[in-house]
């Protein structure tokens, strides 16, 4: 094996590593719940980057719906972010999956 030719496989996949770290920070994911009442943003990162709160939801008689509301919408956001995560990572790899349970260091 070519001692050379492997660092230069390293280099690139360091390359490309760092470039989808930049794209993943600066992507967007939107989870929802209640139908949309409740929208939370988190960059490709797992970042939470706002929440939008319907305001009919702002009533002190009902917090706990709203807080069961933002965790809902939180997740499905959370969700949506790993799916990214691993598409842009098969992606990055030419197609080959990573094996379940193993998660690159992002």
């Amino acid at each position: 094996m070519n001692i050379a030719g492997m660092m230069k496989q390293v280099q690139e996949m360091q390359a490309k590593m760092a470039e989808m770290q930049t794209r993943l920070a600066d992507s967007e994911v939107i989870g929802q719940s209640g139908g949309g009442m409740v929208v939370a943003t988190m960059n490709g990162k797992g970042e939470m980057k706002k929440i939008k709160i319907d305001p009919k939801l702002a009533d002190p008689a009902e917090i706990e719906v709203l807080e069961d509301l933002i965790v809902a919408a939180c997740n499905d956001a959370k969700a949506k972010a790993e799916s990214y995560v691993a598409s842009e990572t098969e992606k990055m790899m030419g197609g080959v999956k990573l094996p379940p349970g193993i998660k690159l260091p992002f």
